[in-house]
């Protein structure tokens, strides 16, 4: 059995952080990258969408001493919603400008009233970004579905969907392949004293459960309605459905990394094994239904928790 490969490039959300406050949790918006079954998954395009492009698109070095080229990149983007702090990578994404590239990109809130092609269209469009598009030279196909609908984006691959509470609607992923499943549920509003159906089936038994915890229940009530949840109910509900490892994703703005290691030390008593996404951090989930992912925390900077 194949292991599934994940990668955080972006942990934050609603707007980018930089500065010393944020280094080394990281200031980009959501991005997270999926490696199984061969193929490339991208989960939402957040500013974090760009140093992945980058990485993707860096130069490999020829046996023959001829000059470097990046490679073309075949890739499924899979969006949340279209929120500028979920899109605006789009944009900066370097193998969207290299000849050769094929790029699919998915949403499941826009119809019946919008479609994916629309909304982009109206980001990269004047007046807004100069070009319209009109430089990328990526063979680029948007793909609407409806949230509830199940995909089969490659062989093997079963993406199952659902609808989030969030303003304008949102999707929530569960991505299974070979024994392995991953729940990828971001910008959604828990309901207090419950839990959501979808949201809990989306996540039951998860081999990890990347979610939404853009708060503390402390700060919960005075944001209710803006559709984000907390990490203390992201603990919950990963102990109701069965997830083998939370990921503590879309930290708001104001958590800057002190408050991050006192979250990540808060959620690790309060369940072991919870983690608080850093960006560079990068999981390696088992088939096995018993083990334990493995960890490999980013290089530079550090990760403390």
């Amino acid at each position: 059995m194949a292991d599934m490969l994940v990668r955080f490039w972006g942990v934050r959300g609603s707007v980018t952080t930089p500065g010393p406050a944020t280094v080394r949790y990281g200031g980009n918006t959501a991005c997270v990258e999926v490696r199984c079954g061969g193929r490339l998954l991208i989960f939402d395009a957040g500013s974090g969408l760009r140093p992945l492009g980058l990485a993707l698109a860096a130069p490999a070095s020829k046996a023959d001493g001829t000059a470097p080229s990046a490679a073309p990149v075949d890739a499924d983007i899979f969006l949340s919603h279209c929120h500028l702090d979920h899109v605006w990578g789009l944009p900066f994404f370097q193998p969207a400008y290299a000849p050769g590239t094929r790029l699919r990109l998915w949403a499941g809130h826009l119809m019946p009233d919008h479609t994916l092609a629309e909304a982009i269209a109206r980001l990269i469009g004047h007046p807004l970004f100069p070009g319209g598009g009109d430089f990328f030279r990526a063979d680029i196909a948007f793909r609407d579905f409806r949230c509830g609908d199940t995909l089969t984006p490659h062989a093997g691959m079963t993406l199952r969907t659902g609808p989030l509470q969030h303003p304008g609607g949102g999707t929530g992923y569960r991505l299974e392949h070979d024994g392995v499943a991953l729940a990828y549920v971001t910008d959604t509003e828990h309901r207090p004293g419950g839990f959501d159906p979808v949201v809990l089936d989306l996540a039951a038994g998860a081999d990890l459960l990347i979610y939404d915890c853009t708060y503390t229940d402390a700060e919960y009530p005075a944001h209710a309605g803006r559709g984000h949840s907390t990490w203390q109910h992201g603990v919950r509900l990963a102990e109701a459905a069965g997830a083998k490892r939370l990921a503590i994703f879309h930290h708001d703005p104001s958590h800057d990394d002190p408050m991050l290691d006192r979250i990540a030390r808060d959620a690790e008593a309060m369940r072991p094994g919870t983690l608080v996404a850093a960006e560079g951090l990068t999981l390696r989930l088992p088939a096995a239904p018993a083990a334990r992912p493995a960890e490999t925390p980013p290089a530079d900077p550090p990760r403390l928790v």
